[in-house]
């Protein structure tokens, strides 16, 4: 069984953000982080515990291919998205939210 995931709002806002820089450097490379993204988060989805906590609860996933980490929690009837974050940036931004 998978549990539904559910995105933060920030965290919608950076995938968004994301996959509009990435279509703007080449047509298709866009489409391609969203697809790499969404593989991820189906295996978050069937598998929730697959990944090691890094943070309090928060849990961490690499996305294939691209710079960027998808940072969930687990809560009882659902995983919580709370940053599709470019590993190289300050992960106090993803923290505060924790």
């Amino acid at each position: 069984m998978s549990l539904p995931v559910i995105f933060h709002r920030a965290a919608r806002a950076e995938f968004d953000e994301a996959h509009a820089w990435y279509e703007k450097q080449r047509p298709g490379l866009g489409e391609e982080f969203s697809e790499r993204v969404h593989e991820v988060l189906n295996s978050i989805a069937t598998f929730p515990e697959i990944h090691q906590c890094i943070y309090k609860d928060v849990r961490r996933a690499v996305v294939r291919r691209f710079p960027y980490l998808i940072l969930y929690r687990i809560k009882p009837s659902q995983v919580r998205v709370i940053a599709v974050f470019h590993s190289r940036r300050n992960p106090a931004i993803w923290q505060a939210r924790a």
